[in-house]
């Protein structure tokens, strides 16, 4: 029993440091492309991952109901790693903070929304296509 719960920790730090570095690596990327003046890649990240979470609790739910390691990985490892509330909670600090308080509701605001909408999306998705 200890061997297998060492076993997890494993699994959840090599997905956390797996997402953390493609949540860096997308998140530089759309802002290459969008521009820095709002935080489009984290807002991306927050909503892809969401709806990845989606997927994968429907896929786990199904399919692999006793691959612990697996669901640990791909959950609290990286998707833990790849979406980040605290990054989220600093953009909009400096949205505030940069006189642009309108921009940073709407990025609360669609944030949360999206990330919720796409949560059920990918759930619902797996679901359907699982039958």
């Amino acid at each position: 029993a200890e061997g297998l719960a060492l076993m997890l920790f494993v699994w959840v730090a090599l997905g956390g440091a797996l997402g953390s570095v493609a949540r860096l690596g997308l998140s530089q990327g759309i802002n290459r492309v969008l521009g820095d003046g709002f935080p489009y890649g984290i807002l991306t990240i927050n909503v892809l991952g969401s709806f990845t979470m989606g997927l994968a609790t429907a896929l786990f739910i199904r399919k692999l109901d006793g691959n612990q390691s697996s669901q640990y990985f791909l959950t609290t490892g990286f998707l833990g790693g790849f979406t980040t509330f605290s990054a989220f909670s600093l953009d909009v600090f400096k949205l505030v903070n940069g006189g642009q308080a309108g921009s940073a509701a709407l990025y609360v605001l669609a944030s949360v929304g999206l990330s919720i909408a796409a949560v059920f999306a990918g759930f619902a998705l797996m679901s359907v296509s699982n039958g």
